[in-house]
């Protein structure tokens, strides 16, 4: 989900003219969260994180109720247990997670073939075909909601738009467990009544500039000439925010992206500039990775490392293995290199992932590893063994544990039960 600002006054009826506005975006809350209440029903209310016990963890997702005391995806465990020491401490689950995802996703091709997943627990559908067999977009919205709620128990947000920038914030300002429509004729109105952090790309540093010109909402900044954007922002940052200020979103629903790759990336409240951190935050995004690699029997060549800095220039760098790859070892010393090489935006990091692309499954025909020796991999599936048993927090990279000789990784910390965002 979306950490973006919303505004109170977006949550409204913007109308009921849904014929203009194809574009479904489907968000499950706080879906790492969600799913672990399925399971643990006796935490309901209760401020719940889903992530790495110690303190030098990350906070994979937070339940409402921890996100009221501040807790964000991506925090460290350690300012996550500061702001809310009486929450509930989860361990995560990717294996769960995936196969209710599958459901969920199940649910919505059955209302078209024009489904892209974008994460775990989000998607967007274009319904344009779907509407004599279902009915108007709003129908089947609300269709989508009551079914993954009835076969699944997980609650769903849905916005309603004629593109997929407007239908995810639509989403974002449905939650919890809520529909928005903003019809066609409705979208400049909407927008309006956002602040500037709204919109995607722009962080505290690019609110900052553009206050100080006297631009705090997308009204003003719709208002802003392109060419003094362009100089307050950069001509990139300035021409997109320009046209998103206008609902402009050209891009169309590409179903099977997901299929092409595996990853995951975090968007943060305030930037990271401690490179320790950020390094911890991508180990975890890797181990994440490599995990749904050998929960979907698959391997990878491509390892991309995606950053944006504060300044909104967001940067790839890739490097091709010489064999596919499962193992988060393997992955990680790619990934390491590559932010090695990459220096600190100014102001810090806003955002960072870790993308797995080139896959192959191992019966596919394609030639993975000749010399490949089953016990480079055992540690780690024996890993996937343990936690599988005993629960993702058995076991966990030592760079994510606490520091030797000092306390217990849960010191300070209260009980976990035993058996991410997602966001929402």
């Amino acid at each position: 989900m979306s950490r973006s600002p919303r505004a109170q006054a977006a949550r409204r009826s913007w109308g009921d003219d849904d014929s203009a506005t194809p574009i479904l975006h489907v968000d499950m809350d706080a879906f790492f969260a969600s799913v672990e209440l399925l399971e643990h029903p006796e935490l309901a209310g209760r401020p719940v994180i889903v992530g790495g016990a110690s303190g030098r963890g990350v906070v994979s997702a937070a339940s409402y109720e921890a996100r009221a005391y501040g807790v964000a995806s991506a925090m460290s465990m350690a300012e996550a247990h500061r702001r809310c020491p009486q929450a509930v401490v989860l361990p995560v689950r990717h294996g769960l997670y995936s196969r209710v995802s599958r459901r969920v996703m199940d649910i919505l091709e059955q209302v078209t073939p024009l489904t892209e997943k974008v994460s775990v627990d989000e998607a967007f559908l274009d319904v344009s075909g779907a509407r004599r067999r279902m009915g108007p977009p709003v129908a089947i919205a609300r269709w989508i909601r009551a079914e993954v709620r009835d076969r699944i128990g997980v609650p769903a947000s849905v916005g309603v738009a004629a593109t997929k920038f407007v239908a995810k914030l639509a989403s974002s300002h449905a939650k919890p467990d809520g529909l928005l429509l903003v019809p066609a004729d409705a979208t400049q109105d909407f927008l309006d009544v956002l602040p500037v952090g709204a919109l995607w790309g722009v962080g505290d540093k690019s609110a900052r500039a553009l206050q100080r010109w006297g631009i705090r909402d997308v009204r003003a900044l719709a208002a802003t000439d392109v060419r003094r954007l362009e100089k307050i922002l950069g001509p990139a940052a300035g021409r997109h925010l320009h046209d998103l200020a206008h609902g402009i979103d050209p891009r169309p629903v590409s179903p099977g992206r997901e299929e092409k790759s595996v990853g995951t990336e975090s968007t943060f409240f305030e930037t990271i500039t401690d490179r320790a951190h950020a390094r911890r935050v991508l180990l975890d995004q890797t181990h994440q990775c490599a995990a749904r690699l050998r929960a979907g029997e698959l391997r990878g060549r491509v390892v991309v490392l995606k950053a944006r800095g504060a300044d909104f220039v967001t940067v790839t760098r890739s490097r091709t293995l010489s064999a596919p790859t499962d193992l988060a070892r393997d992955l990680f010393a790619v990934v390491e290199r590559l932010f090695d090489a990459l220096p600190t935006p100014g102001g810090g990091f806003r955002l960072l992932g870790v993308r797995v692309e080139g896959l192959a499954r191992p019966d596919d025909g394609v030639q993975l590893l000749l010399d490949d020796d089953p016990r480079r991999g055992a540690p780690e599936r024996a890993a996937d063994a343990v936690r599988r048993r005993w629960g993702a927090g058995a076991l966990a990279p030592a760079s994510l544990l606490g520091p030797p000789g000092g306390p217990p990784p849960d010191a300070g910390a209260p009980a976990r039960h035993a058996g991410r965002s997602g966001a929402p």
